[in-house]
C-alpha cells in the first residue's frame, strides 16, 4: 500500500512539472533554456528594429509618465479593491442563494427553480457594460426620494447581479457532483432534504468548487474596470484622465501592470487549490 503511495505522488510531481517543462529528459532545461533565448531574443529583435519603435517607446513606455502615473494610479486602485471585496462577499452568498433554489426538487419549489433559471439565463445573455449603464443612469433617474444615486453603488450593484449568474452555475455544478447516494445516506439518518442538502452536500459541492470560483474571481477583478464607463474615478479612468492630460498612453501600460499584480497572486491561488485537489483524490485512489 505504502508503494502505491509512493507511486502516486510521484506521478503528482511528475503531472506538476509537466504542466510548464513538458517531460524532459536529462539535459532538456539546457536546450529549452536556449529556445527560450533564441525565440525571445528574435522576437525582441524585430520589436527593436522596427521602423516604427522608437514613437511606441516615447508614447507607451516614457519614462517621466511612467514614474508620475504610478503613485496617482495606486491611490485609484483602492477604488478597484474595495468595489472587488464588497462584491466578492455578496456573489458567494447570493450565488450559492440561486444554486440552492435550482437545486430544490419536486413539483412545489418549481417556482423557485424557475426564478433562478430566469435570471441565471438573462444576466448571463445580457453583457456586463450593459447592466451596469441601466442601473447607474435609468435608477437615479427615477429620482425616488431616499434611494441611492452615486454610480459606485449602482456599478457594485450590477457587477453582483451579472457575476452571481456565474458562479451560482459554478455551485451547481458542484451541488451535482456530489452522489445522490450522499443525500440518501442522510435521509436514512432521519434528516430531512433541506437539512441533507446543508449539512452533507453543500459543504462538499463548495470544497469542489474553489478553483473554479477564484478562476471567476479573477475575472471580476478585471471587470471592476467596467465602472469607469458612468463616472467612477477607479484605476482606468485615472489613466484615462492622466493619459489625455500628457497626450501620451503610458499611463495605460501602468495601468495594466497593477491589474497584472493584482491577478498573478490570485492565479497562482488556483494553481494551489487545483493541485491540492489533485493530490487529494489521488491520496483517496491510493487508500483504495
Amino acid at each position: 500500500m505504502s508503494g502505491e503511495a509512493h507511486t502516486t505522488r510521484d506521478e503528482l510531481n511528475a503531472r506538476r512539472g509537466s504542466h510548464l517543462f513538458g517531460r524532459m529528459r536529462p539535459g532538456g532545461v539546457w536546450i529549452a533554456t536556449l529556445s527560450t533565448l533564441v525565440v525571445f531574443g528574435v522576437i525582441g529583435f524585430v520589436v527593436v528594429n522596427a521602423p516604427g519603435f522608437e514613437r511606441v517607446q516615447e508614447a507607451f513606455f516614457h519614462p517621466e509618465h511612467f514614474q508620475r502615473s504610478i503613485p496617482r494610479l495606486a491611490e485609484s486602485l483602492w477604488v478597484n479593491v474595495q468595489m472587488f471585496l464588497i462584491a466578492e462577499v455578496c456573489i458567494l452568498a447570493f450565488a450559492l442563494l440561486l444554486a440552492v433554489m435550482r437545486s430544490l426538487p419536486g413539483p412545489v419549489f418549481f417556482p423557485f427553480r424557475l426564478m433562478a433559471i430566469s435570471y441565471v439565463e438573462l444576466f448571463r445573455a445580457v453583457p456586463g457594460v450593459l447592466v451596469i449603464y441601466l442601473l447607474a443612469f435609468g435608477v437615479p433617474g427615477l429620482r425616488i426620494p431616499g434611494l441611492v444615486t452615486e454610480a459606485f453603488f449602482w456599478g457594485l450593484v450590477a457587477l453582483v447581479l451579472v457575476w452571481s449568474a456565474y458562479v451560482a452555475e459554478v455551485y451547481r455544478a458542484g451541488i451535482e457532483s456530489v452522489h445522490s447516494s450522499q443525500d440518501a445516506a442522510a435521509r436514512s439518518l432521519g434528516l430531512s432534504r433541506l437539512q441533507g442538502l446543508r449539512y452533507v452536500v453543500l459543504p462538499q459541492a463548495v470544497r469542489r468548487v474553489i478553483p473554479p470560483l477564484l478562476n471567476d474571481f479573477i475575472g471580476l477583478q478585471k471587470d471592476t474596470a467596467l465602472v469607469s464607463f458612468v463616472g467612477v474615478v477607479e484605476v482606468f479612468r485615472r489613466s484615462q484622465i492622466l493619459g489625455g492630460a500628457a497626450f501620451n498612453f503610458t499611463p495605460y501600460v501602468v495601468c495594466a501592470l497593477f491589474f497584472l499584480l493584482l491577478t498573478i497572486p490570485m492565479a497562482r491561488l488556483v494553481d494551489y487549490f487545483a493541485a491540492r485537489d489533485r493530490r487529494r483524490q489521488l491520496a483517496g485512489v491510493g487508500g483504495r
